[in-house]
């Protein structure tokens, strides 16, 4: 079937089945899942690569422009610039996982409940838009998606705190995030999980402070058990008070470290797929910031002794990545909070088709008002450092959360580094942030 996806003038195609019951995926599914564009690339009127998106013209591409970046450009704040779509291809024992697994895995009965999970991408058939738990998939598809790396450290990682008005950087900030996944492990030793686990955890993440000296050795852990059911388990390290206290479920929705951006926010969503209502909106052509990191304007400001280089940043207050936009395949999904005392009253989140990753975020407030926009910046993992060349996953690149509102914007320039010594075990639990090494 296909529909018109308000807002986009993009038709879009999802399929049903008999009284909309999803249908099984198929090998035909698993392959237009992860090689969308192995017959034919997709195309909108007037967008070819090289095509300036700017004020004068930006009329011209509301169909292909999310409503933040639509904003943005009328307002002369940016122009875009269109690159080639190109496919990034996934990790291939991913996609061979997908294949084993079709068909086994299905939803419990209530949100946050999977049933049959192995490895690989839980629903690889197209989102049927008449199954009303079709958002909720797709949530299941990010969760334990490639971005979900087996273990990835972003080191190092800068953050700057800008008004947006002025351009004046108010605060830097140097960071090292690390990731390591314990189970559903498909790309680096040991495969399938990390054992012991008697927490049975499926994620931790573990961010420290380096600069600069009034926050340096803040940490915090985040513990996501396989159970998503169950809640995350969080600590947070300062190194002022030299103690380790748990950080309770409202404080990943409150500033972290008085950023724009909440820990929630990590990564596109960082919730539990069980504290939200899930609704598909539709697949559509959207340009979304993917690119070859190599090929981009980089900056000069920070040294690396390999010689690597960060994303440059330009538009008004330097709060925009300067990178190439490609029209791609995306399916477009809105979260909002079961909890009522929430500070978001929805997301809504721009999710790649082929890799699974969300690389915009729509974040409105409690009134319904357009609050903050989060763009994701990925590039191809071939054209990035020379040890993740290769592995079919695609690398966090940059980022910018920037709040309307308040006309403010947090950003990062980072290194993302595939490589798994990075990120031992002994690095995901609390004894290492009391050590403060």
């Amino acid at each position: 079937m296909t529909r018109h996806i308000a807002g986009h003038g993009v038709i879009v195609v999802a399929l049903a089945c008999a009284a909309g019951t999803p249908h099984a995926a198929t090998e035909a599914d698993i392959e237009k899942s992860f090689f969308p564009y192995m017959h034919a690339l997709p195309t909108a009127p007037g967008v070819a690569p090289g095509t300036v998106i700017n004020q004068g013209n930006v009329a011209n591409f509301e169909g292909v422009l999310d409503p933040g970046m639509q904003r943005y450009i009328r307002e002369g704040a940016v122009e875009i610039t269109v690159g080639a779509t190109t496919s990034f291809d996934t990790n291939k024992s991913y996609v061979d996982a997908t294949k084993v697994n079709a068909g086994k895995v299905k939803l419990g009965a209530k949100p946050g409940e999977l049933v049959g999970y192995v490895a690989g991408r839980p629903f690889p058939e197209e989102p049927d838009a008449k199954d009303p738990r079709a958002g909720e998939k797709l949530a299941w598809n990010n969760r334990y998606g490639m971005n979900a790396y087996d273990g990835l450290a972003i080191s190092p990682f800068y953050w700057k705190y800008i008004n947006m008005d002025s351009g004046k950087v108010e605060r830097n900030i140097l960071f090292g995030f690390h990731f390591l996944k314990y189970t559903h492990r498909v790309s680096q030793a040991p495969v399938p999980e990390i054992t012991p686990n008697p927490s049975k955890l499926y994620r931790a993440t573990y961010v420290k402070v380096y600069e600069p000296q009034d926050v340096k050795n803040t940490q915090l852990l985040i513990q996501r058990y396989e159970d998503d059911t169950k809640l995350d388990d969080a600590y947070l390290y300062l190194g002022f008070q030299r103690r380790v206290r748990r950080l309770s479920t409202g404080q990943t929705t409150d500033a972290f470290l008085g950023s724009d951006i909440m820990i929630e926010d990590f990564e596109g969503y960082n919730g539990r797929i069980s504290d939200m209502n899930w609704k598909y909106q539709g697949t559509a052509n959207i340009l979304m910031p993917f690119y070859n990191h190599n090929d981009m304007k980089l900056s000069d400001e920070y040294k690396e002794p390999d010689g690597y280089k960060y994303v440059a940043f330009g538009g008004k207050g330097g709060c925009f990545p300067s990178v190439t936009w490609q029209l791609r395949k995306v399916h477009i999904l809105e979260s909002s909070p079961i909890d009522t005392n929430h500070p978001v009253s929805r997301r809504v989140l721009y999710m790649d088709a082929q890799t699974s990753v969300i690389s915009m975020s729509l974040v409105h407030d409690r009134k319904g008002d357009l609050w903050k926009t989060y763009v994701v910046g990925w590039t191809h993992p071939d054209f990035h450092l020379a040890k993740n060349k290769g592995s079919g996953i695609t690398p966090f690149d940059a980022f910018t959360m920037i709040d309307i509102q308040a006309k403010h914007c947090t950003t990062g320039q980072l290194k993302a580094q595939l490589d798994a010594q990075m990120v031992p075990v002994s690095l995901f639990n609390v004894q290492n942030m009391r050590g403060g090494n």
